[in-house]
């Protein structure tokens, strides 16, 4: 049976994360030849490439199997050497830890930008200080975060799949509600004078699978398909499914690509388009008039879910308390 050497896997794992052998080589204080000798050994033992020399470098099916592997190791030699040094995970307090602080472990975690703009980083704030860990945040649709739990790029996801990726657990975290909005130039330009004609007569604000009322008239087809849009990227479909929620057809408007969060928000404050701000964003703003919701009764629920890998782990488990805790009070229901 083929053993895979710790220092094999922990190059693998440094390669995917850096993006090149030449980064992992400085990241790891070795020659880049030790790095390409490491990999060659460790494809030999498994019987197969693990990894496509691009830029950057990118894993194979075989070697999504072992850098999943790899980063149980490096989380279980980790929570290991917390118990061994008294502190860490075991000491409340810090009074009983060793002179030397444990070396903190990178946790890689997939998020939404909309989550890490309005309640994810408050949810990290509140991990222990004790929990010797630093965190690796790989940005991705919340539609798609349960791909990099797949390939092992990251240990835990906040993803929109309730079913659980292979080998990892999943629970609801909340609702995160949007809402549809634009700058009152904006809706005075482009839809008329004001946003009343958008919204369906008679439905309830039941969120995304919401379909009660009337279907919009042709007019506001024409509204929405003259009116700019912002989305956040190409795999954005908030904007898209307002449309078609409302109108039963394709939206045909043009559309603004802007890729950050607060960006995203501040666009739509100055009025380059329309789009679907969650309501932590999107409050403050109608509040202060800067803002007006194009369909007060049709919001767009997206329910989050946590998912992690179902390994034993103390350090994986506070950080699990410390998401399950913020949003509770963060999301809705």
């Amino acid at each position: 049976m083929a053993r895979f050497a710790l220092d094999q896997l922990d190059t693998l794992r440094t390669i995917v994360d850096e993006g090149t052998f030449e980064a992992a080589a400085r990241r790891l204080h070795v020659t880049q030849s030790a790095v390409s000798q490491r990999i060659k050994q460790l494809e030999r033992a498994a019987g197969q490439v693990l990894l496509r020399r691009t830029t950057p470098v990118t894993t194979t099916d075989a070697g999504d199997v072992l850098l999943r592997h790899a980063r149980q190791v490096d989380l279980l030699t980790s929570d290991a050497l917390a118990r061994l040094g008294g502190g860490g995970l075991e000491g409340g307090d810090g009074a009983d830890r060793a002179s030397d602080d444990p070396v903190p472990t990178t946790l890689p975690i997939a998020v939404n930008a909309d989550s890490t703009a309005t309640w994810f980083l408050d949810a990290l704030a509140a991990v222990p200080p004790t929990v010797p860990v630093v965190f690796d945040l790989r940005r991705a649709d919340q539609q798609h975060t349960a791909e990099l739990l797949r390939s092992g790029d990251v240990l835990a996801a906040v993803t929109a799949t309730r079913e659980p990726v292979q080998g990892c657990s999943s629970e609801p975290l909340g609702v995160m509600r949007y809402r549809a909005v634009a700058s009152p130039g904006f809706v005075e330009r482009w839809l008329g004078g004001g946003p009343d004609g958008l919204g369906r007569t008679g439905a309830t604000s039941s969120g995304a699978t919401s379909g009660a009322g009337s279907t919009p008239d042709a007019s506001d087809h024409g509204k929405l398909d003259r009116a700019p849009m912002v989305v956040f990227d190409r795999t954005d479909d908030l904007q898209h499914d307002f449309v078609r929620r409302l109108t039963g057809r394709e939206p045909l408007a043009p559309r603004h690509h802007v890729p950050a969060s607060a960006d995203f928000a501040r666009a739509v404050v100055l009025g380059l388009g329309w789009g679907m701000l969650p309501e932590a964003q999107a409050g403050p703003e109608l509040d202060a008039g800067r803002l007006v919701e194009l369909a007060a009764a049709d919001p767009v629920d997206v329910p989050l879910f946590w998912q992690r890998w179902t390994l034993a782990s103390p350090l994986l488990d506070a950080v699990t308390d410390a998401v399950r805790a913020t949003a509770r009070h963060a999301l809705h229901p």
